[in-house]
Parts: C-alpha cells; sequence; structure tokens
C-alpha cells in the first residue's frame, strides 16, 4: 500500500477522540490537561502533534493510546471504545493493534536487537511473519546488527530497533513520543526518513509528538494544541510553516500570562494558562505482559 503525502481524497480513520477531558488534582491544585478535545487521526498518514510546553500533548498520545485513563469523553481505536474496556482487554489491544516508539527506546538490554524487535510477538504467542520481518529489518537497515544487545548499538541504531518493534506485529496505529528527541541530527533524520517510508510504502499510521519543525515537516499533518485544545492544523507542512505556526501560539501563550499588554491576541486563539504535561512514567504500560 501506498499513502501519498497529504494527498488522500477520502480518508478512513484510526483513532478518534470525543470530548476527551484529562484533570490531574483536586480543588486549587487541580489542573485541566485537557478540555474536551474530538480530533480525528487519518488512517495510513503521518500526524504530528505538536504545542508549547504544557499544552496537553503528550497527555492526548496517552490518553489515545490507552496508557491513561481519561476523566470524561471517549477515545476509539477504530471502532472500539477504550473507555468502555475492562483493563485486560485494554492490555491485549494496546498488544495486538497498537505499537510504540518511545524516547528513551525502551529496549530489554539483556536481549538481543533481533529479540527486542520480536517481543511483542513472543508476549502473545505469535509467530513472525519472516517476509514481513526481512522487509522491516531490510528498511531500517539493522540486517548486521541483529545479535548485537543495546550497549552495543549506537541511539540512531537503537531507535531503529524501537521502531522496527513497533512495526513487526503489523500494528493498526503507532504512537511515537519524541523519538527523536535523544538523537543527534542525522540519526534523527535515518529515523524519520524510516518512519515517513513505513507511512507511505506500507500504508501505516503513526501519530508523534514532537517539539521539532524539521521532525513535523516529514509528516502529512500537524495538530496543534494550546491550553489542552486543538486549536490549529497544518496540511503538507514545511520546517519553516510549522515554525511560523509555533512561534505564534508560544506568543499567543507568553501573551495570555500578561493580559495587559496583549489581551486581544490571546482572545484570537482562547489560549488561558493552564497547562499540564504528563509524565513518561506511563511508557512501561504499553508493554505490559498481562493477557
Amino acid at each position: 500500500m501506498s499513502a501519498a503525502r497529504g494527498a488522500s481524497p477520502t480518508r478512513s480513520v484510526a483513532a478518534r477522540t470525543e470530548g476527551l477531558t484529562k484533570i490531574y488534582g483536586k480543588g486549587d491544585a487541580q489542573v485541566v490537561a485537557l478540555g474536551g478535545v474530538t480530533v480525528a487521526i487519518n488512517a495510513h498518514e503521518f500526524t504530528a502533534v505538536m504545542g508549547p510546553s504544557g499544552s496537553g500533548k503528550s497527555t492526548l498520545m496517552h490518553c489515545a493510546a490507552g496508557l491513561d485513563e481519561v476523566t470524561s469523553g471517549r477515545v476509539f481505536i477504530g471502532d472500539v471504545d477504550l473507555t468502555a474496556l475492562k483493563e485486560k482487554d485494554l492490555t491485549r489491544l494496546r498488544r495486538d493493534r497498537i505499537g510504540f516508539i518511545f524516547q528513551a527506546f525502551n529496549l530489554i538490554p539483556t536481549l538481543t536487537a533481533k529479540e527486542n524487535i520480536l517481543l511483542p510477538l513472543s508476549i502473545a504467542g505469535r509467530d513472525p511473519d519472516q517476509g514481513w520481518f526481512d522487509q522491516v529489518i531490510d528498511t531500517v537497515g539493522l540486517r548486521d546488527r541483529l545479535s548485537h544487545r543495546p550497549s552495543e548499538l549506537s541511539g540512531g541504531q537503537q531507535q531503529r530497533v524501537a521502531c522496527a518493534r513497533a512495526l513487526v506485529s503489523r500494528p493498526d496505529i503507532i504512537f511515537a513520543d519524541e523519538p527523536t528527541g535523544n538523537l543527534d541530527s542525522r540519526s534523527s533524520r535515518e529515523v524519520l526518513g524510516f518512519l515517513r517510508r513505513s507511512v507511505t510504502d506500507f500504508g501505516q499510521t503513526i501519530v508523534m509528538v514532537t517539539h521539532d519543525p524539521v521532525a513535523a515537516s516529514f509528516t502529512d499533518r500537524v495538530l496543534f494544541l494550546a491550553d489542552g485544545q486543538v486549536v490549529e492544523e497544518l496540511l503538507a507542512p514545511t520546517a519553516e510553516k510549522v515554525l511560523e505556526r509555533m512561534g505564534r501560539l508560544d506568543t499567543s501563550a507568553l501573551d495570555a500570562s500578561h493580559p495587559d499588554t496583549s489581551a486581544l491576541d490571546s482572545a484570537a486563539l482562547g489560549v488561558s494558562s493552564t497547562g499540564a504535561s504528563s509524565t513518561g512514567a506511563l511508557s512501561a504500560g504499553a508493554l505490559s505482559t498481562e493477557a
């Protein structure tokens, strides 16, 4: 399957949220991380989620991927309502239908690259499709590193192992949380190039949280968050266009905290001073072995 960048006239939906709200704390300590977000993620496309610090972008990804409970609203993967599932069924869905790529790689240090890649299938008790495995390995360029442990691999190679692990089970959707955050510019471009090819050549669906305009330029669509709301989107993004939009959101957020200087700019985007970021501790749940 091939997906042309930013040029799909009819789109199916891989995931969506309806009125998604996530609130942390109570009383005076209450923080609204997401305030009733309704958004659809198109299948066979590469979508970036961006926003100022505390905008709710990582919280949105964690809730959409079933890694964090929602306060209210609904989350769907395909036609399955994650908010209606019992924990055991949710764990099984994450294992079988969702792929994850994290900034910290999350590789098992005692396993080889090949064993790490095949880990989700091993947990599920499924045999790998050898033809597909070979295609993924050759695409990420890891053929000569399969017997190496993570400590014997560069950061870029470790993240390519994590990408292959996410892809090898043919998930419905892959969620990537700052996948190039720990990489140098060359390794980042290699990983982003692979993610782009997995969408274009294999028809994969990927949602990537990032703060990097260059990373976002590899995607088909960028969703911009501010104070827990999706406030804008950009199709067929370039690094320059993304940087301009982010600069505008950062300025609006700053103005919102100083209303006497630019109240009109803040009102134009409906930006308030509320915001929160979710912790990275949730990533361990993605590889839960519970059946």
